[in-house]
């Protein structure tokens, strides 16, 4: 399963713009970036792909230095359960 970086996220599939799965972000200022959406098809649910997608993001915004604002429902549980990811809460 081959994770692809866009121009507003990380995906799975052929193009940014049907992917079979993808977590989507929004730049906020020069160190956040907002977290809006996930998205995994049916034909990838229940494998983890929505966790996977986000440690893709997690790795990158570190990278970056940048911090994320949650506004995904999912991100923001996932990021409040993992204590590795607590760091990179805005």
């Amino acid at each position: 399963m081959e994770i692809k970086k866009g121009s507003k996220g990380f995906y799975i599939g052929d193009s940014e713009d049907s992917p079979l799965a993808e977590i989507t972000f929004i730049p906020q200022d020069d160190n956040k970036i907002i977290v809006d959406r996930t998205y995994v098809s049916d034909e990838l649910s229940g494998r983890g792909v929505g966790k996977i997608l986000l440690k893709e993001l997690i790795e990158w915004a570190r990278k970056e230095n940048k911090k994320i604002i949650p506004q995904c429902s999912f991100v923001k549980v996932q990021m409040e359960k993992n204590e590795d990811y607590h760091d990179m809460l805005a």
